[in-house]
């Protein structure tokens, strides 16, 4: 579902990028200290990611404006190899999002920038020998994408996947697989920075019209990955779960399903570090997003992250713009494993919040007490949310864009007073409409604003779709 696949970075103005106090959710803009922790978590850099210029949770100079209460601990500073089981959601990111902590801020970017390398790598030039393949050879990856210390994870294998999904079905040709990300695993120099061996997976999003067509296959159907417990109230999309499960056998790679290959890859490379310490992250934007969760749960659920006498395997999902994947009995079932999802979001992205536009985690529930009839049909998101707020109208792809997602989550958050000023005008808008217009007006002209962003993506889309022409 990736709107644009190559999108550079817009100018944005103040005007353009609104901070918002946190509601429900976490939401990036500003910092503050928070009321329910006695320590605060501030942890060094780790490898390959940018420099922050600016920390939210570093401690205010004594000429900082910003009082500092009195029973506030002093900052602990702690490693990456320390901490990285709570940077990983073991406590599902408590106190470290609202403010957001510079080493999450960091592992966020540098998951996102190994993300970005299943894009940069992608060749759709059909001219090409290597057309929907990838442009470089594992060793050269990371370093022809631009990645930041390139060495400190080796590309093991390439991951394909096959569209179930037939453009021509008068010639009944067979499907061709599709370059849709890597595994890598950490060096071992990386190890001794991390704390652990890192198996990391990237999934890009959508390029190619039979993706495209995957993802409007939103129906609900049971996922039975596990064949000795089918699970049936476990219901996921079932484009998703085609794309993840389809394979091509008569191809010249003579590929599997994306599923059985990412399987295979995994269980050899816990097998190689059995002993050590291993995480399992799973790195997805847009549609890619939804095939990470679908990989974390059936890791899960076959029990791939267990070891005798040892501690479970974590397996984390750090996911960029992705939209709804399953049912409540999904997000159930993921939360019974331990399976940990970080999702940043746009609030001005329409893929975040399909499928399930109208049926889904929201109306589920009747005055948040009665489960009506059909809550078990609606999709729901899983894990905990991030979000970001950023709107181009020169540039409205902009708001499913990766590369624009990572350089929103560094850019500097300013305080809860300064947001208040940048947001006069608005609060302005919104104090008038209240006072101009009923209740269910206002949710009106709501929903008529998000409809109209949704158009303007899909009509974005639909020029992408149109410019590279690829069947």
């Amino acid at each position: 579902m990736a709107a644009k696949v190559f999108t550079q970075n817009p100018i944005y103005s103040q005007s353009l990028v609104r901070d918002k106090t946190p509601q429900q959710q976490h939401n990036l803009g500003h910092f503050s200290i928070s009321q329910h922790t006695s320590k605060r978590l501030v942890v060094s850099s780790s490898t390959m990611s940018p420099p922050i210029s600016s920390s939210p949770l570093s401690l205010p100079s004594s000429s900082s404006s910003q009082a500092i209460p009195p029973s506030r601990a002093p900052a602990v500073t702690l490693p990456l190899s320390r901490v990285w089981r709570e940077i990983q959601g073991s406590n599902n990111w408590e106190n470290l999002i609202d403010p957001l902590s510079p080493i999450l801020q960091q592992e966020i970017t540098r998951y996102g920038n190994l993300l970005s390398a299943s894009y940069k790598g992608f060749d759709l030039n059909p001219n090409s020998k290597r057309y929907l393949s990838c442009k470089y050879g594992k060793k050269n990856l990371l370093k022809e994408s631009g990645i930041h210390d390139p060495d400190g994870y080796q590309v093991t294998k390439y991951i394909y996947a096959t569209p179930d999904i037939n453009l021509n079905p008068i010639k009944n040709e067979p499907n061709s697989a599709r370059w849709i990300g890597y595994v890598a695993v950490s060096s071992d120099e990386s190890v001794k920075r991390l704390g652990r061996r890192d198996i990391v997976v990237t999934f890009r999003g959508t390029v190619t019209n039979h993706e495209w067509l995957a993802n409007l296959k939103s129906s609900l159907t049971p996922a039975r990955l596990d064949p000795h417990n089918p699970r049936p109230d476990v219901k996921v999309e079932s484009g998703f779960l085609g794309l993840y499960t389809s394979g091509e056998s008569e191809s010249k790679f003579g590929l599997e399903s994306c599923r059985e290959q990412l399987l295979s890859e995994i269980s050899r490379l816990m097998n190689k570090h059995k002993g050590e310490e291993i995480s399992i992250t799973l790195a997805g934007h847009s549609m890619g997003s939804s095939l990470a969760q679908l990989l974390a749960y059936d890791i899960a659920e076959l029990g791939m992250n267990q070891r005798r006498d040892e501690k479970p395997v974590p397996v984390t999902v750090f996911s960029f713009a992705g939209p709804r994947v399953g049912n409540l009995g999904f997000k159930k079932r993921c939360e019974e494993l331990g399976v940990k999802v970080l999702r940043i979001t746009n609030v001005n992205d329409p893929i975040t919040k399909l499928p399930g536009f109208l049926f889904n985690e929201n109306f589920r529930s009747l005055g948040g007490v009665y489960e009506l009839p059909w809550s078990c049909s609606c999709y729901t998101h899983v894990g905990v949310e991030l979000t970001l707020d950023f709107f181009d109208v020169q540039n409205i792809s902009c708001v499913h864009d990766l590369e624009t997602y990572i350089t929103l989550v560094n850019r500097p958050r300013c305080s809860k007073l300064a947001v208040n000023e940048d947001n006069f005008g608005g609060e302005f808008l919104n104090r008038t409409s209240e006072l101009m217009f009923s209740k269910g007006r206002r949710q009106a002209l709501h929903f008529t604003n998000a409809a109209t962003n949704a158009a303007y993506l899909l009509c974005s889309i639909s020029n992408h779709m149109l410019y590279y022409n690829i069947f």
